[in-house]
């Protein structure tokens, strides 16, 4: 073969690909750059943070399939001939990322249904935590003791979610035990003074003192207490730390598991 006849080869297409991975990475690039903007607006409107997260991941899927289509338009490839074959591997691909696909009808269920938005507590699929992101095909939440957890938009969709924020306020209930011949008017009247002392607890509805049940070897009392969603932990943890030091100082005994055995 001619050495000129290489050269003009070697040169023409090597141009065509030089410039094809300059536009790959120019158009990588203004993707980032666009996304990282857009997400900007956004959140100067006050567009909601699920919705942000949703479409910048998007658009910026996107403009990437964009690039990489254009890059391949200026090696020399008809955009006719990319369209067949796209629509060739579209069917395959369909098929093989059912699952991935499901996924994205699952997030825009999502977004448009809103059982959940960023910052919420929620458990779903054997896990609890705080949503962080909502994506195109999954959501990312936070549990309690800083784990990341990545949950298919599919499965959320299709799942029993409970959302522990979204009404705002939240019923606590505790049970706690005295023994056989303790008073219990005098254990309701240090629950309530102990309740009506934190501000934290809600006056309406009103806080419930009931005994609910008696045991073996205990009498329970059963409290019913509201509270926002964020004090709700917070309120139980000083709540029984205050009746454990209260109940013994005002002659409440707390009782253990006893059996009476007879001898003949």
């Amino acid at each position: 073969m001619n050495i000129d006849v290489i050269l003009s080869f070697v040169i023409s297409y090597g141009l065509k690909l030089v410039s094809a991975v300059l536009v790959l990475i120019a158009g990588f690039w203004l993707a980032g750059k666009f996304t990282k903007y857009l997400r900007k607006v956004l959140e100067k409107r006050s567009i909601d943070v699920s919705l942000s997260s949703f479409l910048t991941s998007f658009l910026n899927i996107l403009f990437k399939i964009l690039t990489i289509l254009i890059s391949v338009a200026s090696v020399g490839v008809e955009m006719t001939s990319i369209t067949a074959i796209l629509a060739a591997a579209s069917l395959a691909v369909g098929m093989a990322l059912s699952g991935t696909l499901q996924n994205f009808a699952g997030g825009v269920i999502i977004l448009f249904l809103k059982p959940f938005k960023v910052s919420d507590v929620i458990e779903a699929q054997g896990f609890v935590g705080t949503v962080k992101e909502i994506a195109m095909f999954t959501t990312m939440i936070i549990t309690p003791d800083n784990k990341c957890i990545f949950i298919p938009n599919g499965s959320l969709a299709n799942g029993a979610i409970i959302n522990y924020t979204r009404e705002g306020i939240r019923r606590l209930e505790t049970i706690y035990d005295i023994a056989y011949g303790d008073d219990v008017d005098k254990a309701r009247k240090i629950l309530t003074t102990i309740i009506s002392a934190d501000n934290r607890v809600y006056k309406d509805p009103t806080p419930i003192i009931v005994v609910s049940t008696l045991g073996s070897s205990s009498i329970s009392i059963m409290v019913r207490i509201w509270t926002s969603a964020a004090d709700l932990v917070p309120v139980q943890f000083d709540l029984n730390e205050k009746v454990y030091k209260t109940f013994p100082a005002e002659g409440l005994n707390f009782p253990f598991p006893q059996m009476d055995v007879h001898i003949n």
